[in-house]
């Protein structure tokens, strides 16, 4: 067998894995990895993605804005609000001596009518459960005729505005039952 023989029987195959062709300088496409297909994109289908996309964008924005204006607007009017509970607190005490009469009867049913309207609701009645989220607990007795803890008295009532406590009501707290004695030695 001659060498020519040889290398033909053996089956000797010589790869160019160079990705530049020599001869022509043009790169080369692999054979080992399978030809990608173009994909066309439209112009138009482009662009009309990019607008839907800065149109939801400046949705969000708008959105965004709205909510901070709400947030900035509720606590402006809480923060006025809660100047004028001290009014309200005179006004209140006035009535309950029977000294809220006339000219000052009107301002001070108009005052109250117009926090009202804002949104600012009063709360704090004798019976109500105690809630240590609402109200501040100034005493603390037992008593057998309530079954949870109950306001007995308020000293000063609570306030609240858009869900948020703007003053808790000042109160006297009751619980069931006596309290437990304790033996002396």
């Amino acid at each position: 067998m001659t060498d020519n023989d040889h290398s033909t029987a053996e089956g000797v195959k010589i790869t160019d894995n160079r990705k530049i062709d020599p001869e022509t300088g043009a790169p080369r496409a692999s054979q080992d990895a399978p030809e990608e297909p173009v994909v066309e994109v439209d112009p138009v289908a482009e662009l009309t993605a990019d607008i839907q996309r800065l149109q939801a964008e400046y949705s969000n924005y708008r959105k965004r804005v709205e909510r901070d204006r709400e947030l900035v607007r509720e606590q402006i009017i809480s923060g006025t609000l809660s100047e004028l509970l001290p009014i309200l607190d005179d006004i209140g005490r006035a009535r309950a001596h029977d000294e809220l009469e006339g000219g000052f009867k009107s301002v001070g049913e108009a005052l109250e009518n117009t926090v009202t309207r804002l949104g600012m609701t009063k709360f704090g009645e004798p019976g109500d459960e105690f809630d240590p989220m609402r109200h501040e607990a100034i005493a603390h007795e037992y008593s057998d005729e309530v079954s949870t803890s109950t306001c007995v008295a308020v000293f000063q009532p609570g306030y609240e505005f858009s869900g948020r406590v703007i003053r808790a009501a000042i109160v006297s707290v009751a619980d069931p039952g006596a309290p437990a004695e304790t033996e002396t030695v």
